[in-house]
């Protein structure tokens, strides 16, 4: 497409697109394909944003593509509702077997607020409580319920009060900078805060169900210490309490393990999937046992379109690359290599703070001055953007915005790893 393309696409947008949805970048884009993402120019950028943590096996993957492509000459419409499709089923199963017992039940939705709204749901009625416990800075979604236990950005939250009633806040255990990046300290100073909730606020009898990110995502990427999840899973066990895990953007091999949580060794009554789950079409699941959705009841939740064949095929095509290509083992790998060039930029740069994360879920955090800390959210919008004129899209989370988010894709290859590494120190070399 030519230049006079791409200035009609972004009028036209200017025009009728919404302007409540907030974009990082003012390009129009074309296609892709691998790991390359294409502006309406037919300038390609190495796609480490992969549509906030989506495509997670890059553009235009040969094995999900001729899946999606199958399915629709066979059945397109949602049949949940009316019975069963063989490839909703066969997803069901394979998700069932990557999660440890007694996790063996899967519904399935259409994005991760959804899935959200329902594992909360589920917890309420199951228990007949109400409480509801998040963390601080933790993002799950844009519907009500959602939003009610999202605290990553004020804007999300502002205006809609009353959200759902019965939610409470607690401080996330995040080693940096309140804890000079010492996980067992930060650990330490969350569980404190919780018991306290507990003797002060609200009786542990009354909480339904507690709810995290095993590494917080628009918050800053901050991974919970094992320790911590270790002691929530003892809590929630000595209470009676649903641990649901927020798998949307861990899950599916982002962080070196099929799950985030695994790194604990714990298991999550509830599980909530979505984001990389079809690499782009919009499914999300809810996991938990059996016994579990048995109780929840019959029609106690629904979707129209959840659990659709094309985005179920896709979905399976995912799992299949995962485990063939062991492409847990390549996050793994490719995460040691990304996380020791950043760590090699970073200890010449004194405005990166702290380089974190497991896997390639990784968070470079800006800072106007590494002893006070202060959040630099302004240099690390400035580094994406210049990134991108360089060929190389990232995103930023925090917040302040000053955290720079590395989610390549997780089949990346180690060439794509080092190039994308050598842009990023450009780009500040630039500054």
């Amino acid at each position: 497409m030519d230049q006079s393309t791409a200035t009609r696409d972004l009028a036209a947008a200017a025009t009728h697109l919404t302007p409540v949805l907030g974009r990082y970048f003012e390009r129009s884009w074309s296609h892709g394909e691998g790991h390359r993402l294409y502006d309406t120019d037919g300038r390609a950028y190495l796609d480490f944003a992969n549509s906030i943590a989506v495509t997670a096996l890059g553009h235009h993957h040969p094995r999900v593509t001729a899946a999606i492509h199958a399915q629709v000459d066979r059945l397109i419409g949602p049949t949940g509702g009316i019975g069963y499709a063989e490839p909703v089923v066969r997803l069901a199963s394979m998700l069932a077997a990557t999660l440890p017992d007694p996790i063996d039940s899967v519904m399935f939705l259409n994005s991760g607020s959804e899935a959200i709204d329902g594992a909360l749901k589920l917890a309420r009625r199951i228990s007949g409580r109400p409480g509801i416990i998040a963390f601080r800075g933790g993002f799950h979604g844009r519907t009500f319920g959602a939003t009610s236990v999202t605290t990553s950005n004020l804007n999300y939250r502002t205006g809609y009060e009353p959200l759902l009633p019965g939610v409470f806040i607690a401080p996330y255990p995040a080693a940096y900078p309140d804890f000079d990046g010492d996980p067992e300290r930060a650990s330490a100073a969350a569980l404190d805060a919780l018991r306290s909730l507990f003797r002060t606020v609200i009786a542990p009898s009354k909480v339904a169900s507690i709810l995290i990110e095993p590494v917080i995502g628009e918050g800053g990427y901050q991974p919970a210490p094992p320790s911590f999840l270790v002691a929530l899973r003892e809590l929630c066990d000595e209470h009676g309490i649903m641990l649901i895990a927020d798998e949307v953007q861990t899950g599916f091999a982002r962080t070196g393990r099929m799950w985030g949580f695994e790194v604990s060794g714990i298991v999550p009554d509830v599980v909530v999937l979505a984001k990389a789950i079809a690499n782009g079409l919009p499914l999300s699941a809810i996991a938990t046992s059996r016994a579990r959705m048995e109780q929840w009841g019959k029609s106690a939740h629904g979707s129209t379109f959840g659990g659709n064949p094309v985005a179920c095929a896709a979905g399976i095509a995912v799992l299949e690359t995962i485990a063939d290509d062991r492409l847990v083992e390549n996050a793994t790998a490719r995460g040691a290599e990304l996380r020791t060039g950043l760590d090699r930029i970073a200890a010449e740069e004194p405005r990166i703070g702290d380089v974190r994360g497991p896997g390639l879920m990784i968070g470079v955090e800006f800072v106007t001055d590494r002893e006070t800390r202060e959040p630099d959210g302004v240099t690390a919008k400035a580094v994406i953007a210049r990134a991108a004129d360089l060929g190389l899209l990232l995103l930023t989370c925090g917040m302040s915005g000053q955290v720079i988010r590395w989610i390549p894709p997780i089949d990346v290859s180690p060439a794509e790893v080092s190039e994308a590494v050598e842009i990023f120190g450009e780009a500040l070399r630039s500054m």
